[in-house]
């Protein structure tokens, strides 16, 4: 999501199987590491005016430190999928891609896209111990380290905790619990949910794996056969149609319309990615909360919610977090070592000021340095939030949600990634055949068991596209 609205980000990720398996391995096979000449082009997806203007500025220290030139490119997170395929069609792929989300990086591997031996320098020279275990595993495909992870978002179920606590209900981290609340909160004017249903928008897919990992519901099986059918699937997608549709806000439901729903106070949760935290405190002017009592207070919302970081359902044994990991990534072409100095740099002396634009989305997977293991989640609790006012981190939110922010990167779980598909990943992204799904059933078109079978027809047809 990166246009304020998930990551702004939310909007995500895709890596399209429009990627043209055969055009991209085709081009991947012709080119090689550029001849040095001290001089790098840089994609950003941190491709908001703001934050453009924040890594000119870690990139100006860079290239007065190194003497190395950067040319740096804000490209938009749904339209890099073609831009890769253009590029690597015309032999003119940039030396490094910023922000890549799991689904992109392990697309261009797949297509012989990534340079996979500069993350292994990179690594050695920085420590692999400085790194978030699970974050390392999400991103390599064996030993193969695919890019550098940089900094994480969570998924949110947000709450008014006020109004559980009057109806004495439960914190929402069960299937059980959050319909209970639902079917208590529905009524009068509000909508217990608002969760996003729009068929064209990989953050519905985002926000219904976030629920269905709770129930053990897997893209894939063990065998890495599709399994959207499965009895966990099936649960997870009529639990998710009873909380969108029959106690959810009436018409599609988008990453927009869900915020403005829960900030104009007419929901009673709401389904989004971390990034919504310095919003939710009334610190972004063009995203305030507008609930009648905000007026008055602009932290009225953040100060009377609570936060679940992890579901779990009936069919799971452990509550389940979803979220989104980006990377640096270097591409076959790139100039090797500029480009490994340049990471190495945003990794290390330039890092804090690169998560630090966004600290509630950008939560930092290098935890420390090798001399001072706990510098860099200990500078990220104390950084600045917000956008048109200011206000560190641990002073806006208690330090138990900070707590489970950064745990929640270590407990992270994702479809496909770690049974070996990531490449499909990257193509459901694209192709979005879960939100289509999601987006017939909440609409009444289809019956829950039915959406969850045309979704896996359609995973299983990109599935075969791919081999």
């Amino acid at each position: 999501m990166r246009i304020r609205t998930l990551r702004s980000q939310m909007t995500a990720v895709g890596a399209a199987a429009a990627l043209g398996t055969g055009l991209l391995s085709g081009c991947a096979g012709t080119t090689g590491p550029a001849t040095p000449d001290r001089q790098i082009t840089v994609w950003s997806q941190e491709n908001l005016p703001d934050r453009v203007a924040a890594t000119r500025k870690i990139i100006g220290r860079f290239e007065k430190d190194t003497g190395i030139k950067v040319r740096l490119v804000g490209v938009d997170e749904a339209q890099m999928p073609q831009l890769i395929m253009s590029a690597a069609a015309s032999g003119s792929l940039p030396d490094v891609i910023g922000s890549a989300p799991m689904g992109q990086v392990w697309q261009m591997h797949s297509n012989g896209l990534l340079n996979t031996d500069i993350p292994r320098q990179i690594f050695d020279t920085l420590g692999r111990d400085t790194f978030n275990a699970n974050a390392l595993e999400l991103t390599s495909d064996g030993a193969t380290s695919l890019a550098v992870p940089s900094d994480a978002w969570l998924q949110l179920l947000v709450y008014r905790k006020d109004q559980f606590d009057a109806h004495g209900l439960a914190a929402p981290d069960t299937y059980t619990k959050a319909l209970a609340a639902a079917k208590k909160l529905t009524g009068k004017g509000n909508d217990a949910m608002a969760a996003a249903t729009d068929p064209s928008d990989v953050f519905t897919s985002q926000s219904f794996e976030s629920v269905a990992l709770a129930n053990d519901c897997q893209l894939v099986d063990d065998q890495r056969q599709v399994a959207l059918t499965s009895p966990q699937c099936q649960t997870a997608f009529r639990t998710y149609d009873a909380l969108t549709r029959t106690y959810g806000a009436p018409g599609t439901q988008t990453v927009d319309s869900t915020r403005a729903t829960y900030f104009a106070g007419q929901s009673s949760m709401v389904i989004w990615s971390s990034f919504l935290l310095d919003e939710l405190a009334g610190l972004r002017k063009d995203a305030l909360p507008s609930c009648p009592a905000c007026k008055n207070d602009p932290q009225h919302l953040s100060d009377n919610s609570g936060i679940v970081t992890a579901m779990r359902g009936p069919d799971a044994k452990d509550a389940a977090q979803f979220g989104e990991i980006t990377s640096w990534a270097t591409t076959k072409t790139a100039e090797t070592d500029a480009s490994r100095q340049f990471i190495e740099y945003m990794m290390g002396a330039g890092y804090e000021s690169w998560f630090g634009m966004a600290p509630e989305g950008k939560i930092p997977v290098r935890t420390g340095t090798t001399d001072q293991p706990g510098r860099y989640l200990n500078t990220w609790r104390h950084s600045d939030i917000g956008v048109d006012t200011r206000q560190p981190l641990d002073r806006v939110f208690p330090k138990e949600l900070l707590d489970q922010l950064a745990d929640g990167v270590s407990n992270m779980r994702r479809w496909g990634i770690t049974q070996g598909e990531g490449s499909l990943v990257g193509a459901t992204n694209g192709e979005l055949p879960v939100p289509k799904a999601i987006g017939a059933m909440t609409s009444g078109q289809t019956s829950p068991e039915q959406a969850a079978h045309d979704a896996e027809d359609e995973v299983n047809a990109l599935k075969k596209s791919l081999q």
